[in-house]
């Protein structure tokens, strides 16, 4: 008996060495929940690790999801395992026998409110989290966007474009939908590029790249969602930063996120305020192809159009909330938005008329001063309910907004004593709706159930006056009152499950769109009422902790906005205009996206291949309105007649878009981080427009290369360069741009304060030239929205401290990457 004892003891004993040292044994799952222990809320993101005391380091980890839960393969052997989240005390479970799959059951975080000085809300690097329909990239320290703009900080996420008049792609499609904090928002309200550009970089948390959105998400967007995650700490206590900005051309701004949690009480706000003067710059060099109805070939019109804009921006904007916990399992969260934006803009417009050796024959100044007020006001209310531990969950959300828009011209032209006055009032109001249950069924699966109501309602009213020695007439012909008002109401139901490796979220959403276009002033009644189901499919198998393979297909559809169906025509020039079309059907896409992710040792690649049909899509058609202009115009010459140009979007029959794109993340030590990311597509375009034929081929592709390193002195430089290949459409080929991004920073007091210089578009070589062609007319364009500007910007965080996690540095959890 003695000599059977024995041997079982020495059997157990080489069990456990030769897994120290590091011996091969079968994986096993070690799962768990961790919740926060003063409410039970699950802590997402919670790190574990795993300590081999006899090797002296950490074998391997991983992180809780959403619902606070792990589930981490690791070799069997005997451990010391911590649990850590950031301001939480970390709890260490020491010599822990794992040599069969194990629960570690429920394991409760309390508050360290003695080390609350030591914690973080900015991390150093940026985080990437691959999931079944999107990619989340938690926003870190990003040096050339400090003290910029969310629409700067867009610019550099992986797959997301910012052309030079500040429009958002995804993967090069337009049609993205921009949501804040998962809902629609006044802060993307009527003009979603001017608000991008108001709100500071630094109230960003994350953003959600969602090429193949779920059912849970609106069906809108061909391209996909870019949802932006404002920031927002549960932290014990005071805690927060401020950033103060100044640059050239003049810029100055405030900008802070402050949070106080008591009790019950989570109280929180985001506020700032912004000035900055943005000088940019138009060329139009077009060439009219006078040939008449006959057939007989005229002497062509040479004209040059040259436009300087001085602009003022200047906005105020606040979020302020509370978060009340209820229990502890219920909690409310109510809060109040307000964003005041005082916009001027002066354009100065020359239009010159050349001969056909280049010799001026007229010129005509024509000046545009305007002053735009913008007032949004936004009132969030969220209800959430947890029902038990195993993620069973309802919430409600009730949110109302509304926009004001409120543009005022006086044009005047050179030689011309009469003045046009041009007012634009645009109302937005907004109504949303949504309840959402989420069903965990069995270990694995979970469904889902959900209503979603926007309702939204847009009053424009356009008035064109001429002054003429004091006397005022109204140009009926021109003005109009346009009511544009949208009803959406969607069911929506997915069900997602694991199976070992292989998991799956399948989804079907139904919306039922009613739309009504009043064109009040001409009577014109156009109403549309449309009930569509959009399927969605996103599977994923893990390879193994480092290596996965997903797929997405969705149906998506782009319904025109208003300013897509607004017909009235723009006048800051009497040569080119805008206008939009109210006959403007939706178009609707099917998408398919194959992605594969890889972790080789300092290495991550993020690569995938994705196609998109689209039917009935929009282009923007340029063409011969057959009305003219007069030019050169004074009391000893008459002027010279010239077409006048519309530009307008039509539907066409079908695209589609076929492309690849790949992210590279290099960090070859602490000190240095490289990240590239490649994306090419090609587009086929079919369709005509009246009797012209509209087909286009076109492959162009963009690239960005983001490269920082710690020098001496620990002050950080990054460099940021980005490349846009050129693009061509049936009437239009737009050539390259490239444009780069610099910045130093230097940490102070402790890393409670940061200083950082940025350079932006050092070259100044950020601008849209294109050609148009059509059968009337040649068009050379050059556009430059914003020239290059320089930024000196100081943040100061206080009860907040950067701090390099070790579980992120050192190990990653099986969905996610550093980047």
């Amino acid at each position: 008996m003695n000599k059977l004892l024995f041997f079982l003891f020495l059997t157990s004993t080489f069990i456990v060495f030769s897994q120290d040292r590091g011996f091969p044994n079968k994986p096993i799952q070690v799962s768990g929940l961790v919740l926060d222990q003063d409410t039970n809320t699950p802590l997402e993101y919670a790190t574990i690790a795993f300590y081999s005391p006899r090797l002296q380091k950490i074998i391997t980890g991983g992180i809780t999801d959403k619902n606070g839960k792990f589930s981490i393969e690791v070799n069997a052997g005997v451990y010391d395992v911590s649990i850590e989240f950031i301001s939480f005390k970390t709890k260490t479970i020491q010599k822990q026998k794992l040599f069969k799959n194990t629960n570690l059951g429920t394991i409760k975080l309390g508050l360290d409110t003695e080390t609350l000085d030591d914690v973080v809300v900015i991390a150093e690097k940026t985080t990437v989290e691959i999931k079944l329909d999107k990619k989340i990239y938690n926003v870190g320290k990003d040096l050339t966007v400090s003290g910029g703009t969310i629409s700067d900080a867009l610019d550099n996420v992986p797959s997301v474009s910012v052309d030079v008049e500040g429009n958002v792609a995804l993967r090069g499609n337009d049609n993205v939908r921009i949501l804040i904090n998962g809902k629609p928002s006044g802060l993307v309200g009527l003009n979603s590029t001017d608000a991008l550009r108001q709100l500071p970089a630094e109230s960003i948390e994350r953003v959600e790249v969602i090429t193949s959105p779920s059912a849970r998400y609106d069906a809108e967007g061909t391209a996909g969602i870019l949802n932006i995650i404002l920031r927002r700490s549960k932290l014990r206590g005071m805690n927060g930063a401020i950033t103060v900005n100044s640059g050239y051309p003049w810029a100055a701004g405030v900008s802070g996120n402050l949070n106080y949690r008591t009790g019950d009480f989570n109280f929180f706000t985001t506020s700032g305020y912004n000035y900055r003067e943005v000088p940019g710059n138009s060329l139009s060099q077009t060439r009219y192809l006078n040939i008449d109805s006959n057939g007989i070939d005229n002497p062509d019109t040479f004209i040059n159009e040259e436009r300087e804009f001085d602009r003022i921006r200047k906005s105020i904007n606040s979020n302020i909330g509370v978060e009340w916990y209820i229990n502890e399992t219920s909690s409310i969260t109510t809060s109040f938005l307000y964003n005041l934006g005082d916009n001027t803009s002066n354009t100065s417009n020359s239009i010159t008329e050349l001969d056909m050796n280049g010799e001026i024959l007229s010129r005509n100044a024509r000046f545009d001063p305007e002053i735009e007020d913008d007032i949004t006001k936004q009132y969030v209310l969220n209800y959430t309910k947890d029902f038990d531990d195993s993620g069973q969950k309802l919430t409600f959300d009730f949110q109302i907004e509304n926009t004001n828009e409120d543009e005022r011209s006086r044009i005047t032209q050179e030689n011309i004593t009469a003045i046009e006055i041009v007012n634009t009032l645009e109302e937005q109001n907004r109504i949303l709706l949504q309840a959402d249950y989420t069903l965990p069924i069995g270990k694995d699966s979970q469904f889902e159930l959900g209503y979603r109501g926007n309702f939204n309602k847009i009053d424009t009213d356009y008035l064109v006056q001429l002054e003429d020695n004091n006397i005022i007439t109204t140009n009926t012909d021109l003005s109009n009152a346009l009511a544009y008002k949208e009803h959406i109401n969607a069911m929506y139901s997915q069900w997602g499950s694991k199976w070992g490796q292989f998991s799956y979220l399948l989804g079907l959403r139904m919306e039922n769109t009613q739309i009504t276009i009043d064109q009040k002033t001409s009577n014109d009644l156009n109403k549309k009422n449309y009930t569509d189901l959009f399927p969605t499919i996103n599977l994923g198998y893990e390879i193994s902790q480092k290596q996965s393979i997903t797929f997405g297909y969705n149906r998506r559809l782009r319904r025109p906005r208003s300013r897509f169906i607004n017909p009235f025509p723009s006048r800051s020039s009497v040569t080119n205009l805008f206008q939009g079309n109210s006959d403007l059907d939706p178009s609707y896409s099917n998408a398919f996206d194959l992605g594969y992710l890889n972790k080789i040792g300092k290495v991550t690649l993020n690569t995938s291949i994705y196609y998109n049909h689209a039917t009935q899509v929009f282009t923007f058609v340029a063409e011969d309105t057959g009305e003219t202009a007069i030019i050169g115009a004074d009391e000893n010459n008459p002027g010279t007649e010239v077409p006048v140009i519309k530009r307008n979007p039509i539907n066409l029959s079908s695209s589609d878009r076929y492309g690849f794109e790949f992210t590279l993340t290099y960090n070859p030590n602490r000190k240095w981080r490289i990240n590239g990311n490649f994306n090419a597509f090609h587009n086929s375009v079919q369709g005509e427009h009246n009797g012209e034929n509209l087909d286009a081929e076109n492959f162009s592709w963009f690239a960005r290369l983001s490269n920082k390193i710690t020098l001496p002195a620990k002050i950080n430089w990054q460099t940021n360069m980005m490349y846009v290949g050129p693009n061509k459409t049936a009437q239009n080929e737009s050539k390259a741009v490239f444009s780069t991004n610099l910045a130093f920073s230097k940490d102070f007091f402790k890393e409670k304060a940061s200083l950082t210089f940025n350079i932006s578009d050092v070259f100044n070589s950020r601008k849209r030239m294109s050609t148009s062609t059509t059968p009337t007319f040649i068009s050379e364009n050059e556009f430059q929205w914003r020239e290059r500007n320089f930024n000196l910007s100081f943040t100061y965080r206080f009860n907040q401290k950067k701090k390099r996690q070790r579980s992120q540095r050192e190990f990653n959890g099986n969905n996610e990457f550093e980047g």
